[in-house]
């Protein structure tokens, strides 16, 4: 009888493995927040298996971008290191730049705020970094610090420097003794690495509860009466993401400078969009984000373990285009029109403070709290949209996904580093996380 019952228990579960994780996820978001919804404050007593998986998922991070830019770095000359990094921080800014002018635009034709009247709140969020403290936190005083406080701009500063200087003794010393040693280090970063992404699998089958229980959570706290007010905002947002991943991501990066296929490029970052929709978190996603790179759309190494780590802490093109939908709103709570060139302040202060805006949950409301402030705008404002944060974070971080993946794209195309002939390019794409 207990072999029987072993035997189905097996069954069963090699049915439910067989179905993409991708799909699996997708059903415990929808689930998970009409359970918030009908039962309200109770949900939010599964928050805590919500922070398991984001917990989950942060210890991977620096292991992570440890491993694979030592890889990286590897595989590229210093030469070519420095070309392809100057390629991906320029297409970056472009991206940004590009996204909060869309968000200013959308947020125009629509007016969010424009019928609402602002209301008392304290704006609780960190004080915003001055560019001289961004440039200056890029180096750290010291390494092992950064990476036990999981400060991630300094962290792939030292490692990325580490990592030239391994390739550089390995290409000039006539030691063989030392010659051996380098090799073995990055041997062992290889090895740490595809151990790190076994564990990423683990984690990912976690993540369909973990989901579940994050959107119960946010819903059952939140619920309708909580987000109908901000109805519009949300609009406003979600019309000006769908018009910045498919204009500028979509057809612009992917069908455009790269010649591949939007919908294939779609299909092969499934995951990591709908991973970021859910867990709020550039660099919680990342994981999954060089998961789906390196198997979906066939992108070399040597380019994404450098640009996606990169990517996930100075690519905000979400957060940077909610600024531009932001100020507008903030603007109209309080009966103000922005000029031409307060919105162009916008998009300048907005690019800038992505650099130094890390990509966790709620990174966003620092970024807001400098724009207001260079604005003169109330910066109670902060405080009146922090309820529905959790809800614009989410669209937000799947279009700093979307722009991390986009643009390594164009860069490994720009490198002989993509076959665009194999994987989702031609509708071959697999569940990255099939064990």
């Amino acid at each position: 009888m207990a072999f029987v019952a072993r035997q189905q228990l097996v069954s069963s579960w090699n049915r439910y493995r067989s179905i993409p994780i991708v799909y699996r996820i997708g059903v415990a978001f929808v689930l998970g927040s009409l359970l918030g919804l009908a039962v309200g404050q109770p949900a939010a007593r599964l928050r805590p298996l919500g922070d398991l998986f984001v917990r989950l998922l942060s210890m991977l991070i620096v292991p992570i971008v440890v491993f694979t830019l030592l890889m990286g770095a590897r595989r590229l000359s210093p030469a070519n290191l420095g070309k392809i990094g100057g390629q991906v921080v320029g297409l970056y800014a472009v991206t940004s730049a590009l996204a909060v002018g869309i968000g200013l635009i959308v947020a125009n034709l629509i007016n969010p705020g424009e019928a609402l009247q602002l209301t008392d709140g304290d704006a609780q969020s960190a004080t915003p970094p001055s560019l001289t403290e961004v440039v200056l936190g890029i180096v750290p005083e010291n390494p092992i610090a950064a990476m036990a406080n999981g400060d991630i701009l300094p962290t792939i500063f030292f490692v990325i420097v580490f990592g030239i200087a391994l390739a550089l003794v390995e290409a000039t010393t006539d030691n063989s003794d030392v010659e051996r040693g380098v090799g073995l280090f990055y041997d062992l970063a290889e090895s740490g690495a595809e151990a790190m992404f076994k564990v990423v699998w683990g984690v990912m089958e976690y993540g369909v509860i973990g989901v579940f229980a994050l959107m119960a959570a946010v819903f059952g706290e939140a619920g309708v009466d909580a987000i109908l007010p901000f109805a519009l905002l949300i609009a406003t947002l979600l019309v000006a993401v769908v018009a910045h991943i498919v204009l500028v991501h979509l057809l612009g990066i992917v069908g455009g400078l790269v010649g591949g296929s939007p919908r294939g490029f779609l299909n092969g970052s499934k995951e990591a969009l709908i991973t970021a929709l859910s867990i709020r978190s550039s660099s919680g996603t990342l994981p999954v984000t060089m998961s789906n790179a390196d198997k979906n759309l066939h992108i070399d190494e040597e380019v994404y373990s450098f640009s996606l780590p990169l990517g996930a802490t100075i690519n905000m093109d979400g957060t940077a285009l909610y600024q531009g939908v932001a100020a507008v709103f903030a603007a109209n709570l309080v009966g103000v029109q922005l000029s031409i060139a307060e919105q162009v302040i916008v998009v300048l202060v907005a690019v800038l403070a992505s650099i130094g805006t890390a990509g966790v949950p709620g990174a966003g409301l620092i970024m807001l709290t400098l724009v207001l402030r260079q604005l003169g705008l109330p910066l109670e404002v902060v405080g009146f949209v922090a309820g529905v944060d959790p809800i614009l974070d989410r669209l937000r971080t799947m279009t700093n996904i979307s722009g991390d993946l986009a643009v390594t794209s164009y860069v490994a195309k720009l490198n002989d580093g993509i076959d665009l002939g194999a994987g989702s390019w031609v509708g071959e794409a697999t569940d990255s996380f099939d064990d």
